[in-house]
């Protein structure tokens, strides 16, 4: 991490999603990833949305310092999903954010799901007819 590294904690508090963003070609990069997770652990929370994602899939495969299996088996450690992108030339950038997004939508509904049951107030059936006086009264045919 660099020296703006220590601000980054502040930015943490109340995201709802973060991209874990390394350079494919920069081996360096992607090992910084378990660092930034401590970090994210530390002070995001619990529940926020992670994307693991490598860039500049468009370089040659000459160039790759990380293989695709690495970044993904990365992301399955943490349970995040796993995209290669290329912002140079565009590939899966929009789907990257809609990802994310979608993934924030869907827990923010499950949470919100979750609050109604819990909001809702047991209920307790009680009966407040005397059965034994009622019998008595209705002793008679008419």
């Amino acid at each position: 991490m660099t020296n703006i590294g220590c601000f980054f904690p502040a930015y943490y508090r109340g995201a709802m999603g973060i991209l874990l963003v390394y350079d494919i070609t920069d081996e360096g990069s992607f090992n910084n990833i378990r660092n930034w997770m401590k970090n994210i652990e530390e002070h995001a929370s619990d529940n926020v949305n992670k994307i693991l994602v490598g860039n500049k899939s468009d370089v040659a495969d000459t160039k790759r310092a990380v293989p695709y299996q690495v970044g993904k088996a990365l992301a399955d450690e943490y349970k995040m999903q796993f995209f290669e992108t290329s912002a140079k030339e565009n590939t899966n950038v929009e789907e990257v954010f809609s990802a994310i997004a979608r993934d924030v939508i869907k827990r923010l509904q499950q949470e919100q799901q979750g609050r109604i049951v819990e909001e809702a107030a047991p209920l307790k059936l009680t009966s407040s007819i005397d059965t034994s006086s009622a019998k008595k009264k209705s002793r008679g045919c008419c």
